[in-house]
Order: C-alpha cells, then structure tokens, then sequence
C-alpha cells in the first residue's frame, strides 16, 4: 500500500489566506486543487510537503462568465463544469471538448482547470513508485542526477500532459496569478518553459486565479484532438490542438498546437505559406507535414516514440479535416 507522507493540511477559505500561507511556508508548502494528481505523486513521494494548501474552499476562484470581451473561467471551476458550460461550448468549443477528455468522470469532476494548466510534467522513469525509481537510480528530475531518456542527465525532457493547455494557446487565453506581491497575468503560451522539472512561470507562492479567453471572431473555428490508448482515463499520448479563421473556405490565420511530446507544449511554425488559400486537400498535407518536421518525441512515454511521431501528421490532418467540414 502507498501512504502519504505526513503533512500539515491547510482549507482557507479566502485567497489572501491561501497566498498568505505560501507566503509563510516557502519552500515547503504546495497547493492543492483538485487533487487529483498531487496526491498520487505525493503517496509516490514525488512531493513531499510539509504544508498543503487547500484551495477547494475559495470561492473566489468559482464561476464562468463573459466579461468585457473575454469569456472568464475561475481556475477552481473542475473540468466537468467548463466541459459542460454553454458559455464554454458557444464561445470555446475546443475547450470544452478537451475539458471533456480529461482522465474519467470522477477525475474531471474533482480536478480543476486551474490544476490542468498547472499540472505537473510526466515520464516513464518518473511517475512511479519510490521502491521502482530507487532500483534504477532514481532520474534528473527527482532524486538523481542522470536523464535515462537522453542518457546525458543535462536537461529533464519529462512530457507536458495536460490538455486543456495547447487549446488556451490557440485561443490566445491568459492566465491570472495572485500572491502576496498581488497580481500578474501571464499569457499561456509564454506559461510554459522547456524544461521537464519545473515547466511553468508560475512561482511556487503564487495561486492561478482566472482564465480569460478573448471571444473568438465570427469566422473562427477550432477543433481538438487527443491520441491516447484507451479513450478514457489515460493520459495523452499526443494532443493536437487548432484555431483557424475561415471566410468563405480561405485560411486567413491558423495556429497549430501540439503537445504531449516535449516539457511544453509545441506551437508549429512557418504556417504563413498557407494563409490566403482554402483548406483544401493540398493546404491540409502541407500544414500536416510541417507539423511533421518539428515535431519529434522522445521515449518519455512507454509507447514507441516513431509510431507517435507518425501520427503527428495524421492527427494534424484529421483535425484540419474537421476543421474544413465547419467550415462548409
């Protein structure tokens, strides 16, 4: 049986105390959402705080709306809910279906969206238990000193696994964060940092309050995909994630987003060759091959990375599809 280890648990009920209390305890003290990934890495002892601070209480975190231009997502709304919402589903619906495809239906219901944004790298020689990781030496991104993925032990490569993410870099969202310095926002798509043991901006000190998620033009669609070997439960094995503006079947912006490779996720570049044209077949492969050039997994996951990098561009290509039928 894997245990806990022993920790001082913390509810406020109110924001500043929870900054409050990360403030006092730095250094030993995490906060805790949901839940829903924090304690099985902590019973693996992954993380072994002295002071967990929950933020389920506050109620300052709740609610979804649309507010001066932007639809406002509280970090503490639990998947379920902005999967479900028909703000989310008008305004976001890639959103709302990568929301939607997060581990089961009681995960989604305990876990956050704030928790997702911020949810921890993950690696076949990481997230196991401590009798496991000890037998091999334990790896760079906890306990030891060696990568066993690159075998160089310079730089953890451990892959970004969280999907609502790459969805909120395609609809240009930002995060909010508070603390006691007060509050800063963030754009997602400069949240995230390439490197596998800490792979977010976001201070230990620091709580994500809100996402805001500009409302998209008349003529935007978007679309997510999530390649995984079971359709519930498991983490993805690749996401895709599109936002495209389409007037009259002609692409004039598309962003591509890919993760579930590196310790962030993937903003394919160089898509302005195909802007001015109509989603067509030709546009779609190229679009698919580009995604396929800059996108090479690693062996952070048990499944072979050749076969995950193939389907990058079928995925890419899949979703582009889908993409040109809203269009039509």
């Amino acid at each position: 049986m894997l245990r806990l280890p022993p920790f001082r648990y913390h509810r406020p009920d109110r924001l500043d105390d929870a900054v409050g209390l990360l403030n006092e305890h730095a250094g030993t003290a995490l906060a805790m959402a949901g839940g829903t990934d924090l304690v099985p890495n902590m019973k693996h002892r992954l993380f072994e705080p002295q002071h967990v601070v929950s933020l389920r209480g506050i109620g300052a975190l709740r609610g979804i709306g649309v507010q001066d231009g932007a639809l406002v997502i509280g970090a503490g709304e639990s998947l379920a809910a902005v999967a479900a919402s028909a703000e989310v589903r008008r305004h976001a619906p890639s959103l709302a279906a990568a929301a939607g495809q997060v581990a089961g239906p009681q995960l989604r219901n305990a876990g956050t969206i704030g928790g997702n944004l911020c949810l921890d790298t993950r690696c076949t020689y990481y997230n196991q238990s401590w009798f496991w990781r000890r037998s091999l030496g334990f790896c760079l991104k906890k306990d030891g000193d060696t990568c066993h993925v690159t075998r160089v032990g310079t730089k953890c490569v451990a892959a970004h696994s969280a999907d609502t993410p790459p969805v909120l870099m395609t609809l240009d969202a930002v995060a909010e964060m508070a603390s006691m310095d007060g509050e800063r926002t963030v754009p997602v798509a400069e949240f995230f940092v390439p490197d596998g043991i800490a792979n977010t901006v976001r201070r230990p000190d620091e709580v994500v309050t809100r996402i805001r998620v500009p409302l998209p033009g008349p003529g935007t669609r978007t679309v997510f995909r999530k390649l995984r070997q079971r359709n519930s439960i498991d983490f993805p094995l690749l996401n895709v994630a599109i936002a495209a503006e389409l007037r009259d079947s002609v692409l004039h912006d598309l962003r591509v987003v890919v993760s579930g490779l590196g310790a962030r996720p993937r903003e394919v570049s160089g898509l302005d060759e195909v802007l001015g044209r109509r989603l067509d077949v030709d546009a779609i492969e190229a679009v698919a091959q580009r995604a396929y050039q800059q996108c090479r997994p690693l062996t952070n996951m048990i499944v072979d990375p050749t076969w995950r990098r193939a389907m990058v561009p079928v995925q890419v290509r899949r979703a582009l599809m889908e993409l040109a039928g809203q269009a039509r």
